[in-house]
């Protein structure tokens, strides 16, 4: 539309809009051309969350997103329209600009499972995703972990290259040539964009060949070299990617933009760790992740003359910086920042920010309450990081001898700083065992026997065949559910323990600290037995010559008494006394060294830092860990040769794909993850090890939805390169149309051929053949589709609905029983076009299917 005759209507139902220029226009982009690109244009990208519960709040996010062949025209008339959008949305509304090929992961997110590059500009003639077309030959250059993007390029054996994927399209046949140099989770991804090209533009029907190997797969090198002709030479070596590792983006520098007169002042004011105090609502600042982003933070008060400015201002920084032109800038309002702005910072605050809401649980207050919904909340058991009350069964190991020693049941809570432990819970959950093994380290524990904690761990591990939920706690950080498993009784002693306990040369006098006012939060920890240890909003237990003395201060709670007398049964078994503040007796002083100054002022509550939870895709680079971020997150993003982060702040979770081989460095990579945070962050924040089909509900609980059956067996990227039953066309038929296509060359004025053009065209040609799957055609190839030859016409939904899989007609896919359905009857059922379905993510598709009898 004219940006001239006001904005468009967002359809409230959606969650994305896309707009791209036409003539120095705006006009909106059909779903399901979402994902195709054209380099000549520019898009405008509106992401406004659905759900009141969407893991990064409630603000919007806005893209302007400029191709690479983009004029100035086109850039101009999508600036003006995202400035009236952003006008119209208000605060609550983070904008970000995009250049192609260089994404911000928070827009690659939105686009499963890739992006498509198009060469040249779209006539305006050419609206719709076309489905039946098959008169068509492109090559597709496919890169990207996890997020994947596929670029058009020459149809030559000269753009080929030893370490990416690449998809020869020819319309009724897809094939999909690997790298030598590829890894297996690449060539999953790559297979399931071209899964996903087939089904949105060629409506399931054509089959899609696999070259793994080219000596075992003759017959599909046969076809592409009677597209590409014969390859001479060698391919191209591997082009290195350029992945910024996550030392480049600790590098920040927070600078205080200001005009002084005619000129405009850019101050640098600070370096990590950053605090929120540092921005001033009344201010414009900007922050530089090491070149490799740039963030325009605007104070609610600043003028509107400088929100104007915010991207010109961010050019000119980029440009003074020597930074490239494509570096990515993302500007966010004071009360509407995303959570990557906000984890720059060592603590944020959502009290400065009262007009954004957050739509995230708040962690409640009383847990005793609140733990028998665990179970059936997931939810409230990622925000209290407890699985369940703690009642399961305990089994505990000292790390003796660089061995696990076992530890008798009434010493389990009584652990030593200068040991590391195993400690192994069991409880059931959906009706089978689920398991949590603790690696408890003490502070003075030695770098062999934290070696041997881990070895021990792997054991175990092996033991109950990778169902361990492993998580690595450090003496002082341990989580709540740890704690309520010693339901009050966890005890930490200064010394090392011996083989049948503690060391006997333990001081006749000893100062304990009860940290906690209940059996889910409650700890007693030794400390330095000296007056300045005392804490007047605490409890401590000082023990002389076996005599313990409770000493209350004058802050501390009737709940904190009753935890502290649970621990007096722990400490000594003799005596013992309760001493009010200022109530001492002389020889209490006298056993402390004398009086001395203590902590007295009454302390205020601790802040729960209120942050997003935030997923990443975890590799490795030159020895360094690179990350990728998956925005706005679902299950769907777990994939099985993935190694994902989940940070929550509080604990970080490293997810293990079932056909990952990196689980020995994922926890390595939770550290240096740790220690390459911008925030500071504490290097003993638990770090949890989750793998493929044993995840816990403080993990589940932290997306939308969540399918506990999730991990049934589709087909792998192995078995598509090993082929299926069935009956292929004919190598000599494929080779004949090939043959016989006369290739559209690109124009000179660089606008999109017509040939290049039929994904978006928007005709209706319902004449093009349907396939069958086929079988392997060679030793790593192999032709797959999604219908048969044997079904001509629609069925009646009768047919389709509700039926087990021998029970459908001759011929039927049982796992695509939907296609078959009348274009009406599609409609009627699903409440949409099949094209808009198979656009759909394979899990809503999937969902939608079980809801309705299709699946």
């Amino acid at each position: 539309m004219d940006i001239s005759k006001g904005l468009p209507a967002i359809q409230s139902h959606r969650d994305l809009h896309i707009w791209i220029t036409e003539n120095q226009k705006m006009v909106p982009v059909p779903e399901g051309a979402y994902g195709n690109f054209f380099e000549e244009h520019c898009y405008v990208v509106l992401h406004v969350p659905q759900s009141p519960t969407a893991t990064q709040g409630a603000s919007s996010d806005l893209h302007y997103w400029v191709g690479k062949e983009a004029g100035a025209e086109a850039q101009g008339a999508a600036a003006t329209f995202v400035q009236r959008l952003q006008e119209e949305r208000g605060a609550l509304t983070v904008l970000h600009r995009e250049a192609q090929a260089h994404e911000s992961d928070c827009f690659r997110s939105y686009f499963r499972p890739g992006i498509i590059y198009r060469k040249g500009g779209l006539p305006s003639d050419l609206k719709h995703v076309e489905t039946n077309m098959f008169n068509i030959q492109r090559l597709l250059h496919i890169r990207g972990r996890k997020h994947v993007s596929a670029t058009e390029v020459e149809l030559s054996w000269n753009s080929f290259n030893k370490g990416d994927i690449f998809l020869l399209d020819l319309g009724k046949m897809m094939i999909q040539w690997n790298g030598p140099k590829t890894s297996i989770s690449e060539k999953a991804r790559g297979l399931a964009l071209t899964y996903s090209l087939r089904d949105r533009e060629r409506g399931g029907r054509a089959q899609i060949g696999v070259v793994d190997d080219e000596v075992k797969a003759p017959d599909l090198m046969q076809i592409m070299e009677s597209v590409l002709g014969r390859r001479v030479g060698s391919l191209h070596a591997a082009t290195p990617n350029k992945d910024i590792s996550q030392l480049q983006k600790a590098n920040i520098r927070l600078y205080h933009v200001y005009e002084k007169g005619k000129d405009l002042v850019v101050l640098e004011l600070a370096t990590p760790p950053l605090t929120q105090d540092l921005l001033q609502e009344e201010d414009f600042y900007i922050l530089d992740q090491g070149g490799f982003k740039i963030y325009v933070w605007q104070g609610r008060m600043s003028s509107l003359q400088e929100r104007k400015a915010a991207f010109s201002r961010a050019a000119g920084f980029i440009q003074a910086k020597g930074y490239p032109t494509y570096t990515n800038v993302e500007v966010v309002n004071d009360g509407a920042e995303s959570a990557a702005f906000k984890q720059l910072f060592q603590i944020w605050s959502e009290k400065r920010s009262r007009n954004r809401q957050l739509g995230r649980v708040d962690k409640p207050t009383h847990v005793k309450r609140d733990v028998v919904k665990l179970h059936s909340q997931p939810e409230l058991a990622a925000q209290l990081r407890m699985v369940d009350d703690g009642s399961g069964k305990v089994e505990v190991w000292c790390m003796q001898d660089l061995r696990r020693q076992p530890v008798d049941p009434k010493l389990h809570g009584q652990l030593c700083a200068g040991n590391c432990y195993l400690v192994l819970y069991t409880y059931q959950r959906l009706g089978r065992g689920q398991y949590i093994l603790y690696l408890w380290q003490g502070h003075q524990a030695t770098a062999d026997e934290i070696k041997a904690l881990n070895s021990n761990a792997e054991e175990l591990d092996a033991m109950y065949r990778g169902a361990l939920v492993q998580e690595h706690v450090t003496m002082g950080s341990e989580p709540p559910h740890f704690l309520a498993i010693f339901q009050g009784q966890l005890v930490v002693f200064q010394e090392r323990a011996g083989h049948h306990g503690r060391e006997q040369s333990a001081p006749t006098t000893r100062l304990f600290h009860v940290q906690g006012s209940d059996s889910y939060s409650t700890k007693t920890v030794e400390v330095p037995a000296r007056a300045s240890s005392l804490d007047s909003n605490d409890i401590f237990l000082l023990v002389i010559a076996g005599v313990c003395y409770l000493w209350f201060g004058k802050g501390c709670n009737g709940d904190q008494r009753e935890m502290a007398r649970v621990a007096v049964t722990v400490i000594s078994k003799k005596n013992e006394e309760t001493v009010l503040e200022g109530q001492e007796p002389p020889h209490f002083w006298e056993a402390l060294g004398g009086r001395a100054p203590y902590p007295s002022n009454k302390r205020l509550p601790e802040e729960v830092p209120s942050i997003q939870p935030r997923l990443f895709e975890c590799s490795s680079q030159m020895g360094c860990l690179v990350l990728a971020e998956v925005v706005f997150f679902s299950q769907e993003d777990l994939g099985p040769y993935d190694v994902m982060l989940l940070d929550t702040w509080q604990e970080i979770f490293l997810w293990l794909g079932g056909a990952t081989g990196a689980w020995k460095e994922a926890v390595a990579w939770g550290q240096e993850y740790l220690k390459a945070h911008p925030a500071g962050r504490s290097l003993a924040t638990p770090i949890v090890l989750v793998k493929q089909g044993h995840e816990p509900p403080t993990f589940t609980g932290w997306f939308f939805t969540w399918d506990p059956y999730k991990w049934t067996p589709d087909l792998s990227h192995k078995e598509v390169v090993e082929g299926s039953p069935g009956t292929a066309l004919p190598i000599s038929e494929i080779r004949a149309e090939v043959n016989s296509f006369r290739l559209s060359r690109w124009p000179g004025n660089g606008r999109a051929g017509a040939m290049s053009l039929q994904a978006l065209k928007g005709s209706q040609d319902s004449s093009g053949n349907e396939l069958m799957r086929g079988p392997k055609l060679g030793g790593t190839s192999s032709f797959l589709s999604s219908t048969s030859t044997s079904i001509n016409g629609a069925l009646p939904r009768e047919q389709l609905m509700h039926q087990a899989a021998e029970d459908l007609p001759e011929g039927v896919d049982p796992a695509r029983r939907e296609f078959y359905l009348s274009d009406s009857d599609f409609q009627d059922i699903f409440g949409k076009s099949k094209e808009e379905f198979y656009s759909m993510a394979t899990w809503r598709q999937r969902q939608e299917k079980k809801q309705l009898g299709f699946f």
